[in-house]
């Protein structure tokens, strides 16, 4: 099925497959994967590759061992002069952006810890499955920071303000049945389910759609949430013209 494998490096894999589907693998698991900067460059170049990858229907992103992630490596944060400066040297270094406007449809298999940069990272995908056992959260507060990495941008993006504020503020993780409610993850797998198998099970199907009208439908739905309504639902004609106009070439 594959058709090679790249490894970034030591911390990230990529993986495209002759199905459509790329796979983005964390690969830290002796550090619970927490995102550092050589982890972040490594998914900079990662989502680059996807993004430039031709005829790609679909991206999975996963992680090796017990867990997704849990949040940033704050270890590092004592090498720079001020948590500010450690914050500003993570701003220069933004994957985040990239992934969430990867122009095909992203899947995230969560098991495990799902925390701070790694529900970000999760919610800046388009379709979240989780693990039975699976906890989610934003701890940043408790450490008297801010989610930056996206958080709060992303979280109300899928989540109503009301239900989503007290998550942020209160930075106490949930187990994946209660962020399903909320609207945090789409799917929770009962006890035993692979969710890497069933997150590429999704990314497949997705991949064997007409991957332009699938784009277009992605852009669209995105247009929808970034504009005001008339400017998203100009988008949205503009989008269908186009996508009838390659079916009929």
């Amino acid at each position: 099925m594959l058709q090679h494998m790249d490894e970034i490096d030591e911390v990230v894999r990529v993986r495209f497959g002759d199905d459509g589907v790329a796979e983005v693998v964390l690969s830290r698991p002796e550090k619970l994967n927490v995102v550092n900067l050589q982890m972040r460059d490594s998914l900079i170049e990662a989502f680059t590759a996807v993004r430039d990858f031709p005829d790609l229907g679909a991206m999975v992103l996963r992680a090796d061992g017990r867990h997704f992630s849990a949040g940033a490596d704050i270890s590092e944060f004592g090498n720079a002069e001020s948590i500010f400066e450690a914050r500003r040297i993570r701003w220069d270094r933004d994957p985040w952006y990239l992934l969430w406007t990867l122009p095909v449809p992203k899947v995230v298999a969560l098991h495990g810890y799902a925390l701070g940069s790694g529900l970000e990272m999760a919610m800046l995908c388009d379709l979240r499955i989780a693990a039975h056992g699976t906890k989610v959260g934003l701890p940043e507060t408790k450490l008297g920071m801010l989610p930056a990495a996206g958080g709060t941008r992303s979280i109300t993006a899928w989540v109503a303000p009301s239900k989503a504020l007290p998550f942020i503020m209160a930075g106490e993780p949930i187990d994946a049945e209660r962020a399903q409610v909320l609207g945090i993850i789409d799917e929770v797998l009962p006890e035993g389910a692979d969710v890497d198998e069933t997150a590429l099970s999704y990314a497949r199907r997705l991949a064997a759609l007409p991957r332009v009208a699938v784009r277009a439908a992605l852009s669209a739905a995105k247009a929808a949430h970034e504009l005001p309504l008339r400017e998203g639902l100009a988008a949205e004609r503009r989008l269908a013209y186009l996508t009838a106009r390659f079916k009929s070439n």
